[in-house]
C-alpha cells in the first residue's frame, strides 16, 4: 500500500533548512493571529452571543483530524439526553456563501460535503454560512425548537461567542513541527490549547479513559477511536456486507479526506488487503476516479460517497464504510454539566 496525506505535507512533521525560508512569514502570520484574538478578547472587535448555548468543535491544525465524527457523536448524545441540537458550518468546498439550509439530498458542490454528511447522519437542522453568526441566527429563526448549537470547525471564528470549545487532534500527526503556517500546520499557536475546554485525540488507542493534559492542569484529554466494520453499497445503501466478506478479492480503497492514512489504517486493522488511492481533501469526483481496472470492489469513506451519489457516478462494486466515534462517557458528562451551568448563568 502506498499513500500520502495531501493536506498535511510530510515536511510539516519536521524542521529543516526549507522552513527557514518560510519562517519569517510564519512569524507575521502568528502576530496577526495573536492580534486578532486580542482584539476580540478586549471587545475592540465585537462578538455575538446567541440565545442558546454554543459548542464549537474545531482544531488548530490544517487538514482533517476527525471533527465530523465528533460532531455526529455529540448530536447523538445530546439528543439522547432530550436536547434539540442544530449544526452550523462554513460549508467548506461549497459555492454558496449562505445562510442556507442543508438537507441530506443537497448538492455537496454547492454546500460542501461535510454538511451534507452531517444532515444525513444526524437528521437535525444543518445550516451553512461563511458568517457563522448570520447562519446561527437564521437557523434559530427557522428552527426555534433548537436549544443548543454545534459549530463545526469554528474554533477561529471568534465573532461567534461560545460556551464550550472542543479541540480535536490527530494522534498520528499531532501538532507536526509546531510551527505556524506556512512553515508548519498550525492555524494558531500550540498555547491556544490551554484555553479550550476539552481536547479530543483521534486514534489514541483502545483505552478510553481520559487523562491529564500536559498543556494545562485543568484540561483533560479524551481519546477517541472510530468503530465500523460494515459496508453499505454506494447505489443501494440498504445492502450491507461485513468488510471481511471482501477478503481474497481485489480491492481498491479511495479516500479524499484530510488524513487518508487514518482510513487505510482502519481497513488494514480489519484485516482487509487493498490498493490505496489517496485523493485531496474535498476532492470532486468524476467517473474516471472510479474507473479502476481489474478490481472486484472499491471501498470509500462516507464523505466521498456523498459526492459520488450526488454526481450519480459509481457502480454496484462501490462500497462505503460507515464509522462512528467512540468516546469516554466522561466527556458526555462534562459537556452536559457545562451546558447546565451555561443555562443557569444566562
Amino acid at each position: 500500500m502506498i499513500f500520502v496525506a495531501k493536506r498535511f505535507p510530510s515536511h510539516w512533521s519536521r524542521i529543516d533548512f526549507a522552513h527557514l525560508l518560510s519562517f519569517p512569514v510564519s512569524l507575521v502570520f502568528r502576530a496577526a493571529v495573536a492580534l486578532r484574538r486580542a482584539l476580540y478578547k478586549t471587545r475592540l472587535l465585537k462578538s455575538a452571543r446567541l440565545s442558546v448555548p454554543v459548542i464549537v468543535v474545531g482544531n488548530i491544525t490544517v487538514g482533517g483530524t476527525g471533527k465530523t465524527p465528533v460532531v455526529i457523536w455529540l448530536v447523538t448524545r445530546l439528543a439522547a439526553r432530550g436536547m434539540r441540537p442544530g449544526i452550523i458550518s462554513r460549508g467548506y468546498g461549497g459555492k454558496l456563501r449562505g445562510p442556507y439550509q442543508v438537507n441530506g439530498d443537497s448538492d455537496p458542490r454547492m454546500v460542501g460535503d461535510e454538511p451534507v454528511l452531517l444532515a444525513q447522519r444526524t437528521g437535525c437542522p444543518v445550516w451553512i454560512a461563511r458568517d457563522r453568526v448570520a447562519g446561527a441566527a437564521r437557523l434559530l429563526q427557522k428552527h426555534p425548537e433548537c436549544n443548543v448549537l454545534i459549530a463545526d470547525d469554528g474554533l477561529q471564528h471568534y465573532r461567534l461567542r461560545r460556551d464550550i470549545e472542543i479541540a480535536v487532534l490527530d494522534a498520528a500527526r499531532g501538532l507536526g513541527n509546531r510551527l505556524m503556517l506556512p512553515a508548519g500546520p498550525l492555524r494558531e499557536p500550540a498555547s491556544r490549547l490551554r484555553s479550550v475546554d476539552a481536547i479530543v485525540v483521534n486514534g489514541n488507542g483502545a483505552d478510553l479513559a481520559p487523562e491529564q493534559s500536559p498543556v494545562s492542569p485543568r484540561l483533560l484529554i479524551y481519546p477517541m477511536t472510530l468503530r465500523g466494520a460494515e459496508l453499505g453499497n454506494l447505489l443501494n445503501p440498504a445492502a450491507r456486507i461485513p468488510v471481511l466478506s471482501l477478503r481474497g478479492l481485489s480491492v481498491a480503497a479511495l479516500a479524499g479526506i484530510g488524513n487518508p492514512r487514518r482510513f487505510f489504517d482502519h481497513l488494514a486493522q480489519l484485516g482487509l488487503d487493498f490498493t490505496a488511492y489517496p485523493l485531496p481533501d474535498h476532492h470532486v469526483f468524476t467517473a474516471g476516479d472510479l474507473d479502476i481496472a481489474d478490481v472486484d470492489a472499491i471501498v470509500m469513506t462516507e464523505k466521498d460517497a456523498v459526492k459520488c451519489r450526488a454526481a450519480a457516478i459509481g457502480s454496484e462494486k462501490c462500497w462505503v464504510l460507515d464509522v462512528e466515534a467512540v468516546l469516554p462517557e466522561a466527556l458526555e458528562d462534562f459537556i452536559i454539566g457545562r451546558l447546565r451551568g451555561s443555562r443557569t448563568s444566562r
